[in-house]
């Protein structure tokens, strides 16, 4: 028990690190490999991958009895956060692409999604220059909303450019159990 807790408050201690600046590896998690790729929208042009990444969340049974979640996250809020510095975002037009193709397969397909825990945490979405992301940190699956998503998208896109000293960024829950990234999809990531 008392090793469990203190790996559960270690990881914990380092979570606020990982909101505050973009993922700067050249893929989204460690281990990552794709478990499907689609693609959204009234003409398929975004591509759209389930990411698996080869580490998952602490002890889930351990972590669950200290405080349950829901899991539909839809209408969540979430903070926004730019990263420094200007120069390298990706196109706010290109980014709306994948926001009305989440939009279009809201209305064709089911408002909701869902997305896995653990290994099986990340959805990505990429149309051009633009590439977003939505990252279940949470210890069990979340529902989110198609919608939800693509409001995001086109919060972030535009506001977090060249002219707010930025180069994409995120917006994370308040809870901190989800993030959603927007950033350049040729950028290390």
């Amino acid at each position: 028990m008392y090793l469990k807790l203190t790996h559960l408050l270690a990881v914990l201690a380092a979570v606020p690190a990982v909101f505050s600046s973009p993922i700067v590896e050249n893929s989204i998690c460690a281990g990552q490999s794709t478990i499907s790729e689609s693609f959204i929208g009234k003409d398929k042009n975004v591509k759209v991958q389930y990411i698996s990444c080869a580490a998952g969340p602490p002890d889930t049974f351990q972590a669950r009895s200290v405080k349950p979640r829901q899991t539909n996250v839809c209408g969540k809020t979430c903070n926004t956060n730019c990263f420094t510095p200007s120069g390298g975002g990706p196109d706010p037009n290109e980014c709306h692409v994948i926001a009305d193709a989440l939009r279009y397969e809201s209305q064709n397909t089911g408002a909701l999604f869902q997305i896995g825990t653990g290994t099986n945490n990340t959805i990505t979405m990429t149309y051009r220059s633009c590439l977003s992301f939505f990252v279940n940190q949470d210890f069990g699956p979340e529902v989110y909303c198609r919608t939800d998503f693509a409001d995001v998208i086109d919060w972030v896109a535009p506001h977090c450019q060249s002219a707010q000293n930025a180069h994409g960024g995120n917006c994370v829950a308040s809870d901190q159990t989800w993030y959603i990234q927007v950033q350049n999809s040729t950028a290390p990531h």
